[in-house]
């Protein structure tokens, strides 16, 4: 272990932060009263349409953000 290039201690600080990347979409979908309603419009859009769609494209980042911790900073160093 002593020529692993990432110490453990950062190793799970990785871990623990793409766990929490993970779970905010997640946290965010599940709370279905706080975007439940019609207005505000955008474009003709309801809200609910255009909150969920959002969420979607920031769930994206956050998974890719989480996806290159894991794999460049949270792996084992060769």
């Amino acid at each position: 272990m002593a020529d692993n290039k990432v110490s453990d201690g950062k190793r799970v600080g990785v871990y623990v932060v793409s766990a929490i990347l993970l779970v905010i979409p997640f946290i965010a979908y599940l709370l279905l009263p706080t975007y439940d309603r019609v207005s505000p419009e955008l474009a003709g859009v309801s809200f609910f349409y255009w909150y969920q769609t959002l969420w979607l494209v920031i769930s994206a980042v956050m998974f890719g953000v989480a996806a290159y911790l894991i794999n460049h900073l949270g792996g084992e160093a060769s």
